[in-house]
């Protein structure tokens, strides 16, 4: 399991370096035409569709066993980004509220649709990939 975890990481790092890069271009490319928080709403459904793709390709790769396998690794996917993102938010001097505000639902934060979808994304990759 443990090496299905690492080769987890790794396709991480590949997600997060697409999702950073994602977000540079929203910030530059969509912000100014329908503003911060609608950009941030928006770049959730594009990010899944990032996350969906690395982790179609790299289904495969990761050479899981069985469906816990792939919702261990969607867990894994899902602490260590909540950690950048607070990492992130916290070294570019935002506050805990601009921070959370992408978690918050009620008041149309949709980051807590990415993360649920990030947990399932490596079982329906490999769904698609009728791996199981």
């Amino acid at each position: 399991m443990s090496k299905i975890l690492l080769r987890g990481f790794a396709v991480w790092l590949a997600i997060i370096a697409a999702e950073f890069l994602h977000g540079t271009l929203r910030v530059l490319f969509l912000q100014p035409f329908v503003g911060d928080f609608r950009a941030r709403q928006i770049s959730v459904f594009t990010g899944i569709l990032i996350i969906l793709t690395i982790s179609y390709l790299c289904a495969g790769w990761l050479r899981a066993e069985n469906s816990l396998q792939l919702f261990l690794v969607g867990l894994l996917w899902l602490v260590l980004t909540v950690a950048f993102e607070i990492s992130l938010g916290r070294l570019l001097n935002l506050s805990w509220e601009r921070i959370f505000s992408d978690y918050d639902l009620r008041n149309g934060g949709l980051m807590p649709i990415g993360l649920l979808f990030l947990i399932f994304a490596p079982l329906i990759a490999a769904k698609l990939k009728r791996k199981f």
